[in-house]
């Protein structure tokens, strides 16, 4: 049997932890305050979020792997979920205290703001439970110093300012996750680069199979799912790493097998086209000429 938990309202969700709703939109929680969690016989949980939710996890992020290495962040991960996700959790028979904090709020509080313009430039919330945020100490306490300037907000008489103050901090916490990540790029380096390694060999393998003719040209989401990745969180890691977007690598390979098969072969645009996983042959003329500066039968006829 399957529960399902709707994460759509502030006021149910501050109640369902044994908190006070000090703003119909948007809260701070501290899940310590929370009832102990006992989910009964049920085999899965499936969370569906209505709401903006960022939780910080207190776990000892020590024992968490990936590959053959640990984590070296040891005050907890920020996980993110949007409008729209859910989370399953399976077999959740074990009765526990949940311990953390949490910062939620209703996608309507961004309306008129300019948070609101810009909310979808962090694709964090799109990433995967176990591409998490992982802190350090410091980190730790900047994110809730960050949590208490907006519950001292949410605490605060509305006047003309507040919503202002609240998204402002909103953002500036959005902002600081964001150079977090970028930290969290650099420092699991050595794992990063074999993540990297593994996508250039899965690409090579690509085009030595049949595979451009059954599934088309090779696609970044593709790859991140062969990855165990999300797509925001290899594109997002791709970039960091090469400074070029993953789907700019990917064409610049589909360009180098193109350029291959023009000069190595006497087949026609339309067969080369096909080969490669175009769908039309006018678009890997178009693609060529664009990324060369030459159709392909001008490229052949120059070699």
């Amino acid at each position: 049997m399957e529960k399902i938990v709707n994460i759509d309202s502030i006021s149910a969700f501050n109640a369902a932890n044994n908190h006070k709703t000090l703003h119909p939109l948007v809260t701070v929680i501290d899940y310590s305050k929370a009832n102990p969690r006992e989910w009964g016989d049920v085999d899965s949980i499936k969370f569906n979020y209505g709401l903006y939710s960022i939780i910080l996890k207190d776990v000892v992020c020590g024992d968490l792997r990936y590959g053959r290495h640990y984590y070296d962040y040891q005050a907890g991960t920020l996980v993110f979920y949007a409008p729209g996700q859910f989370i399953s959790m399976e077999n959740p028979k074990v009765k526990y205290q949940p311990i953390g904090f949490g910062l939620l709020f209703h996608p309507d509080f961004l309306i008129g703001t300019p948070l609101g313009k810009t909310i979808q430039n962090y694709k964090f919330f799109n990433y995967q439970t176990h591409e998490a945020l992982h802190l350090s100490d410091d980190e730790r306490t900047m994110i809730l110093d960050i949590f208490s300037k907006i519950e001292f907000e949410l605490k605060q008489p509305v006047d003309k300012h507040s919503k202002k103050l609240i998204a402002s901090n909103i953002e500036l916490f959005l902002d600081y996750c964001q150079r977090f990540y970028d930290r969290q790029f650099i420092t699991r380096d050595v794992v990063h680069k074999g993540i990297l390694e593994k996508f250039e060999e899965l690409l090579n393998n690509y085009f030595l199979s049949e595979k451009p003719q059954t599934l088309g040209l090779p696609s970044v989401a593709y790859f991140a799912d062969e990855l165990h990745l999300s797509a925001n969180y290899f594109g997002d890691l791709f970039k960091k790493e090469t400074g070029q977007s993953a789907k700019e690598f990917i064409q610049d390979k589909v360009i180098e097998e193109a350029k291959n098969k023009v000069f190595g072969n006497d087949k026609t645009v339309n067969e080369i086209a096909f080969e490669l996983g175009f769908k039309y042959p006018q678009h890997f003329t178009r693609l060529f000429k664009q990324r060369v500066g030459y159709t392909p039968n001008e490229y052949r006829n120059l070699n």
